[in-house]
């Protein structure tokens, strides 16, 4: 990754090949977003994840506008793995806790499909492999479930991940207890702390 200013002082980032120089296919869309006002911390996070994208394949001897879904499944077993497992020369145990959580592989798997929208539009057939249609209103395990504001995309079929990691959310914080009293004991009225104890 390279850090670029451009030439009216904006920032921007690019993924530079082994020689060098930049990747095409990378710098044009990064460059779009730049020119469209993301921030540059936006593009930088881009950047940084079209990289690692840019690695497997590499890595693979893959072409970047002929990758196949089986070819995605692979970049997530591959993000999974430990820097020095990347490459194979190191075995992993299998027991190893994951190196990136599962928000992140999406995280970065959005970045992927993002960069392959942006090329769709000048051809690239392979960005219809990150993309699936899901039927509406089917949400939960086949149920029926209706989204907020339904109505309004009616009964089109909406385009999601094709593959996507399944993340848990996380815990809510709870207050500890001495966290509760000092929020009650700064109560000025009784009637806030009525409000809060109950």
């Amino acid at each position: 990754m390279q850090r670029v200013v451009m030439p009216w002082d904006a920032v921007s980032w690019t993924v530079l090949e082994d020689n060098g120089s930049p990747v095409g296919a990378v710098d044009r869309f990064l460059g779009f977003l730049s020119s469209s006002e993301k921030s540059p911390n936006t593009v930088k996070s881009y950047a940084h994840d079209l990289k690692d994208w840019f690695c497997y394949l590499s890595g693979r001897g893959l072409a970047w506008d002929e990758v196949t879904l089986e070819d995605v499944a692979g970049f997530v077993a591959w993000m999974r793995l430990p820097p020095q497992g990347r490459d194979g020369t190191v075995a992993v145990l299998g027991e190893q806790a994951h190196h990136c959580g599962a928000s992140t592989v999406n995280r970065k798997l959005a970045a992927v499909a993002s960069f392959y929208r942006f090329h769709a539009g000048h051809g690239v057939k392979a960005a219809g492999v990150l993309r699936a249609i899901q039927a509406p209103g089917r949400g939960y395990a086949g149920t029926a479930f209706r989204p907020f504001l339904h109505h309004v995309t009616g009964r089109s079929p909406r385009p999601r991940l094709a593959v996507k990691v399944k993340a848990s959310r996380p815990l809510p914080r709870v207050l500890t207890v001495t966290e509760a009293q000092a929020i009650l004991d700064a109560c000025g009225h009784l009637r806030d702390r009525l409000l809060l104890e109950a």
